[in-house]
């Protein structure tokens, strides 16, 4: 006979420890053995338990050499060429690495290691120092960037006995980090001043990848492929101020993870995988003697994170979910719209993937017909919209290339108010059919073009209760919002959504059924003119006037809590509707955001299962 359980129950794995986004994740930095020897722009290569450290800076140039057992090290054999700033193939064991270029005079010299000693090879085509250098071996190396003078984005390949000019990096740079072998290599950071740009080497050509959080140079890097990664430490604003950050490559996004022990910049060493380095040397604020070690959890007791599970975490007695909360999330700066706008809307489906249209250019005061479209990191220049105007609302998502825009108008007050609808299909706006209600300071829901909800606004002296569903033909009169506004916050769909704020500057919200507007829990903070998306159990309102505000507050479908604020205080910019709670875009703006664009991100998180 079946037990109950095994028809209605499911099994709950029990762990050792929390399960992880990555094995990197779960890294840590721990003190190892100081160098003999504190210094700064020094290169390394090999494994955390056995690798070697050349050259670099203390109170004078070096040709020093040491060699590290997984807890002290040891000198060993100089260079011949005294230097620092040169580069050093990364994956090779350190009992055969390469040791190229270099400065204090800038060199083209290089020489390969056997473990006991160096000695002199073909020299490079190009004379640099600050290169980037990556390898498996002292017979396969890549040599990347650099200072010749000037930054140079030019690369050379080693293939044991001589140096080959391939193509170029896309971005010149110079105290770059970078990993892999030199048929599949990464790229990250450097100068001028303080890149955060990757690119990736597939062989024959480089490919811009996705940023660093944090843009640095002099950082140190290690990983055993080009789509696993590790960089740390580094020098980053404040000009020149050292930092612990960091960061592990998955192979398409940059995640922060534990800081080292120490800030440190200006050439840190780094060696080994993104489960096992050695960061040594730098400076903090003065050349460092420092070591640090990068440990994981083992694999076999690693578990990674799925999006709900549920599971018993043995070592704390307590049962664990995996999720994305709100409260977990944050903003971060992306890359500048081509101008300030003010006033104008967007829809998309979150931080990499957003549209923008139309507006108030800010400065100067000139309504634009402009439409974007951004990609996660930059903004591009698509086809215009037929109507110019401001305070207007739209939907759409997942594609950015299906939405509708509507509502708006010319300016305050009296001004000219528009009922008018576009659509875009992602490559062309069609004007369809209009608003039954003519009015700017609209605000709007949906994340399709053929399903959306306007509401709010002014179409005269006062603020409007008017909503209107659209079903892909025609707009539909529908019940009423219980206090008119215009100027709040909305997100949803548009048979689920919330309107939020404005009410004279309140924080009054009311959640939308499919036929009518509930009042629920207020805002923690009352404010016009904010942003917001999301879905109604799960949004975000920020910024908002009066006075720029920072304030995030997230929506968990009963009631509203302040979460991380926003980078620049700002109101009236645009908003993507069709994002996620946890995946959004915001815009533009007033008074001083302009041309600002800010990404909020929310990371999956394990959390106690708490029974009431």
């Amino acid at each position: 006979m079946s037990k109950y359980k095994e028809i209605k129950g499911f099994k709950v794995q029990t762990l050792a420890s929390d399960t992880a986004a990555s094995v990197a994740s779960t890294g840590t930095w721990a003190s190892g053995g100081a160098l003999n020897t504190a210094r700064r722009r020094l290169v390394g290569s090999g494994i955390q338990t056995a690798a070697i450290a050349a050259a670099g800076y203390s109170t004078t140039t070096l040709a020093l050499t040491e060699s590290y057992n997984g807890s002290s090290w040891t000198e060993v054999g100089d260079l011949n060429t005294t230097r620092d700033s040169g580069g050093m193939s990364g994956l090779a064991p350190y009992t055969a690495t390469i040791y190229f270029g270099g400065g204090n005079p800038n060199t083209a010299n290089a020489e390969t290691w056997n473990g006991s000693s160096w000695t002199e090879v073909a020299d490079l085509n190009t004379a640099r120092n600050l290169a980037a250098g990556m390898g498996a071996s002292n017979t396969a190396a890549l040599a990347a960037g650099g200072e010749s003078p000037p930054v140079t984005a030019s690369v050379e390949k080693y293939d044991g006995s001589s140096w080959t000019e391939v193509g170029d990096l896309n971005t010149a740079r110079a105290f770059a980090a970078g990993t892999g072998s030199n048929t599949a290599a990464i790229v990250f950071g450097g100068e001028p001043p303080f890149l955060a740009n990757a690119e990736q080497w597939n062989g024959s050509a480089w490919t811009e990848v996705a940023d660093l959080n944090t843009g640095r140079t002099g950082l140190g890097g290690s990983g055993a492929t080009s789509t696993d990664a590790l960089a740390f430490g580094g020098s980053s604003t404040p000009p020149g101020a050292s930092v612990a950050l960091t960061e592990n490559f998955n192979g398409s996004s940059w995640t922060e993870l534990a800081d080292l022990g120490t800030a440190s910049g200006s050439g840190v060493m780094g060696a080994g995988t993104s489960a096992l380095s050695i960061a040594a040397g730098g400076y903090t604020t003065t050349n460092s003697s420092l070591t640090f070690e990068w440990t994981t959890t083992p694999a076999p007791t690693f578990t990674k994170q799925n999006l709900g599970q549920v599971y018993y975490n043995s070592g704390s007695n307590a049962y664990k979910v995996t999720g994305q909360p709100a409260a977990g999330g944050s903003w971060a700066s992306g890359g500048n719209r081509p101008a300030g706008v003010q006033a104008g809307t967007g829809f998309g489906s979150g931080s990499t993937s957003g549209l923008a249209a139309t507006g108030n250019l800010y400065p100067p005061s000139v309504i634009t017909v402009d439409v974007q479209t951004y990609n996660g990191s930059a903004w591009t220049e698509v086809a215009n919209v037929n109507t110019g105007r401001k305070y207007l609302a739209a939907s759409g998502g997942s594609p950015q290339t299906a939405g509708i825009i509507f509502g708006g108008g010319l300016s305050p007050g009296p001004g000219t108010r528009y009922a008018v609808s576009e659509t875009w299909n992602g490559s062309s706006w069609t004007e369809v059919a209009d608003l039954n209600t003519a009015r700017d300071n609209i605000r709007g829901a949906g994340a399709a073009s053929t399903a959306a909800l306007a509401f709010g606004g002014s179409s005269g002296p006062g603020s409007e209760e008017e909503t209107e569903t659209w079903n892909g033909s025609a707009w539909t009169e529908v019940g009423d919002l219980n206090s008119g506004r215009g100027n709040g916050a909305g997100f949803g769909t548009s048979t689920n959504a919330i309107a939020a704020g404005n009410v004279s500057s309140s924080g009054i919200t009311e959640l939308w059924d499919g036929t009518s507007w509930t009042e629920v829990s207020d805002l923690n903070t009352g404010r016009d003119y904010a942003f917001g998306f999301g879905a109604y159990t799960s949004g975000i309102v920020c910024g908002g006037a009066p006075n720029p505000k920072a304030q995030t507050e997230a929506w968990d479908g009963s009631s509203w809590t302040e979460v991380a604020d926003l980078g620049t205080a700002g109101w009236a910019g645009n908003y993507q509707n069709g994002s996620s709670g946890t995946d959004g875009l915001i815009s533009g703006g007033l008074p001083a955001r302009t041309n600002l664009t800010e990404e909020w991100t929310v990371d999956v998180s394990n959390s106690t299962i708490t029974v009431s």
